[in-house]
């Protein structure tokens, strides 16, 4: 099958635009989950194997072995799944251009460098990192996180005053969580909070 034939196929059942918007609507719902999420990245994460890690709140790369960036100009092409103003709230202007329009390949080190990944393992030991991060957000105060993520994400499309006002929303919802309480009682009992254990 040539790339016309592909082509005609997806207009047959209807249209390439509906097959894009599904694989957004799928990135969007990762994004906005009200728990963290974290994605391990190795080997080639090219395309739509970075536009997917994008959307995940902590990305942990190998520091061998990984390849990762958006090459679609090499094939004549643009991202197609949020990547280009997904990697621009990343990593800035000035690196996502440089990324893009010079098809670049970054190494789980350059990544770091430019912060589209927030941390880099040996690759023998990144799941079990990837695992340790996930285990220690899960500790945290879950109505409070969820706050968090609800006011970070998408905070450059709103004002400061939208902002300002989620924020304001989850400051009530913490405090009159069983979070809450159950910071109380540890501050009075002199031990570490265990959030989550008494729901």
């Amino acid at each position: 099958m040539n790339l016309m034939q592909l082509g005609d196929g997806i207009k047959a059942k209807g249209g390439i635009d509906e097959l894009f918007d599904q694989r957004l609507r799928v990135l969007d719902a990762i994004e906005n989950l009200d728990k963290p999420s974290v994605v391990t990245m190795y080997g080639n994460c090219l395309g739509g194997g970075l536009e997917l890690p994008l959307v995940y709140h902590f990305r942990l790369a190998a520091t061998e072995g990984a390849q990762i960036g958006l090459p679609e100009l090499d094939l004549g092409s643009v991202p197609v799944w949020g990547g280009t103003p997904r990697l621009e709230r990343c990593v800035g202007r000035d690196q996502a251009l440089d990324m893009i329009l010079r098809a670049r390949k970054l190494t789980g080190r350059e990544a770091l460098e430019i912060r589209l990944v927030s941390e880099i393992h040996p690759l023998t030991s990144l799941k079990s990192a990837a695992r340790d991060l996930a285990l220690e957000l899960a500790a945290m105060p879950r109505v409070s996180v969820a706050g968090v993520l609800r006011t970070v994400i998408g905070a450059q499309e709103r004002t400061l005053a939208e902002n300002l006002a989620l924020e304001r929303r989850s400051i009530h919802e913490s405090f009159a969580s069983q979070d809450a309480l159950e910071r109380m009682n540890a501050f009075i009992e002199k031990r570490p909070p265990r959030f989550g254990q008494q729901e």
